[in-house]
């Protein structure tokens, strides 16, 4: 008999007796009167697989992960299985590639959409959608009706909403059943300027869906005369409720964004737009209040008011972190990184932090992705990491703080109090080609790089928080 702690009902499960938590069982079998063990006609093999796996997540389960999974939905204990499957904590410090997702056919990512539980939504080639299980395993893959998809985020329960640069419209489809549920189109009958809109971006939604099922979907269309305009909808009804922003988008100033993100906790909605040529990068980032509509912050680059000290260096690329409220960027020519307090933003609100030699390549091309409070940069010489030290100097661990007070602070004093940056991938790693598509789900960072097949998964090594012991110590 396998137990799972006290104060459990015992199951005899394909005669095989098993203890289980009576709170973790289905109501119909927690609330059986008898107090024999109840009969469940079922592979006792699978029961004692999910909780051997449970009990040592550091072993390979005896089943693929996906069967255990599906099992342990009638027992109650998906969700305690799927942590003990999961990989620990994301650190980027100490994450290293643990695998490698490669689709049967065209296996070059256009768009990724994780979840808040490690699973993934994957566009590749033209316009095909592929769909992991939160332990990575080959659920489904189909067509859409898109030639090439190159935004997507994924909603629950198991759709995905996806846009392309080159057919109008926002289409959601169903990820399980692999179909096309319906399709949204940016109109306007008072501006004939208004029609074949596409999508540019999706807003990136909050780490716990579960948490966000009502938050609505944010979507950036863009018209083939450059009208554009950043649409909110029902995540019901799919309706239109909003129309933010919009602009002629007849110069840099006034492009499509090509990044927003809804900030729910302060009633904002971020967007901002980039792009290169011959004369660099140029590009703005704006703060719209999503119940007036109105703009309550903005600033440009280059050209920009207030950045006389940083002419010359307009980003490449900028993310938001959610949970700590900090707008980060990453600096075209210097490689530079910018952070700023969303909740005290001037005329300048950048503090600076530098590189080491490695570093010093610039940031011409460069991706900035934050999650988990890290700041993820590729490179061309690899994958940058920036994390948030747990102790200052000053005796706070609070960054807010010292950006609210940088004006007593330099640089330097930001970059060493604050923040330690380390590459997480080796010198070879960064040989297979510079990364344009990064993504965090669950405990795991997905990585795709130009002109290479497939999706690469980055992890932190179980032995993450190990302590290592010298021989003398153990003599001691």
């Amino acid at each position: 008999m396998e137990s799972a702690g006290a104060g459990g009902r015992q199951l005899n499960v394909g005669g095989k007796l098993f203890a289980l938590e009576a709170s973790s069982l289905p109501i119909s079998l927690s609330l059986s009167p008898s107090p024999n063990p109840i009969f469940v006609d079922r592979d006792p093999a699978l029961l004692s697989a999910i909780l051997s796996a449970i009990h040592a997540p550091s072993a390979a389960p005896a089943f693929p992960a996906g069967v255990l999974l599906d099992e342990a939905h009638f027992y109650g204990l998906h969700d305690q299985l799927l942590a003990a499957l999961s990989p620990p904590p994301l650190l980027g410090f100490s994450a290293s590639l643990a695998s490698t997702l490669s689709p049967t056919s065209e296996p070059f990512p256009t768009a990724l959409a994780p979840r808040y539980d490690g699973s993934l939504c994957l566009a590749h080639g033209a316009g095909l959608l592929t769909h992991y299980s939160p332990a990575l395993e080959h659920l489904t893959t189909f067509r859409t009706h898109l030639h090439r998809i190159t935004s997507l985020r994924q909603l629950p329960p198991g759709l995905a909403v996806a846009g392309s640069s080159l057919s109008p419209g926002l289409h959601v489809y169903d990820l399980l059943e692999g179909r096309h549920v319906a399709s949204v189109q940016w109109s306007d009958p008072t501006d004939l300027r208004v029609q074949k809109a596409k999508v540019i971006a999706i807003a990136a939604r909050p780490p716990a869906d579960v948490a966000d099922k009502n938050s609505p979907i944010l979507a950036t269309f863009e018209c083939p005369h450059r009208e554009n305009c950043i649409l909110v909808f029902d995540p019901v009804t799919l309706k239109p409720i909003q129309e933010i922003g919009r602009q002629t988008g007849s110069a840099a100033k006034s492009s499509a964004p090509g990044r927003v993100v809804h900030l729910q906790e302060l009633g904002l909605v971020f967007a901002a737009s980039v792009s290169s040529g011959a004369f660099g990068y140029s590009g703005y980032m704006r703060l719209w209040d999503i119940r007036s509509g109105d703009v309550v912050w903005e600033t440009s680059e280059p050209g920009g008011t207030g950045r006389s000290s940083r002419f010359g260096d307009p980003f490449a690329d900028v993310d938001v972190d959610v949970k700590q409220q900090i707008l980060y960027k990453v600096c075209s020519n210097s490689g530079d990184i910018g952070a700023a307090d969303l909740r005290c933003l001037g005329k300048d609100p950048w503090v600076y932090m530098s590189s080491g030699p490695r570093g010093s390549g610039g940031g011409h091309g460069s991706v900035l992705h934050c999650y988990k409070s890290q700041v993820f940069v590729s490179r061309k010489d690899g994958l940058e990491v920036w994390s948030r030290l747990e102790e200052q100097s000053n005796g706070t661990a609070n960054l807010v703080e010292q950006l609210r007070t940088k004006e007593n602070l330099n640089s330097e004093e930001i970059n060493e109090n604050c923040f330690r940056s380390c590459y997480v991938d080796t010198e070879e790693d960064a040989q297979r080609g510079m990364i344009h598509i990064m993504e965090g789900g669950g405990d795991r960072l997905f990585v795709s790089r130009e002109e290479m097949q497939g999706m690469e998964v980055w992890e932190t090594s179980q032995l993450a928080g190990a302590i290592s012991l010298s021989l003398s110590s153990l003599l001691v």
